[in-house]
């Protein structure tokens, strides 16, 4: 299971590293006001919010970024975001993000479940169980 806990090092200087994290269905979160919005949005169309706090600078977050895409056009029913815990710190700070990446599963604005790490089976298994609860 991948994780990268140094919040240093980040070399903003490759832009296009942000196109492999924002693709499919993933919305990138840009200001604590976008997440309150996007989360308001999910609570009326019913749809549960899988929130990835990731870094362009951590391997394992590269790793699963793809797969999260991926996964963001197969489930249409769930909405997935995108916080960069650099470009919004204070606010993934808030959240007590310790490692990338960290998803969280939020119903309503509420936690209900939480992965930390690009272990994609584990992150498989946790949106599939979510979505065998809404049928």
């Amino acid at each position: 299971m991948g994780l990268c806990f140094s919040k240093g090092g980040s070399d903003r200087s490759d832009s296009d590293q942000r196109v492999e994290f924002v693709g499919g269905n993933v919305q990138p979160v840009t200001s604590k006001e976008d997440w309150d919005q996007k989360l308001s949005e999910a609570k009326r169309d019913g749809k549960i919010v899988v929130a990835n706090f990731s870094a362009t600078w951590c391997g394992p977050c590269r790793i699963l970024a793809p797969f999260y895409c991926e996964l963001s056009v197969k489930h249409s029913s769930l909405m997935f975001l995108l916080v960069d815990v650099d470009e919004l710190a204070e606010f993934s700070s808030s959240w007590d993000i310790k490692a990338t990446p960290t998803l969280f599963f939020l119903k309503d604005g509420q936690q209900i479940d939480k992965l930390v790490g690009a272990n994609k089976p584990a992150l498989q298994k946790k949106i599939n169980a979510i979505l065998d609860s809404l049928k």
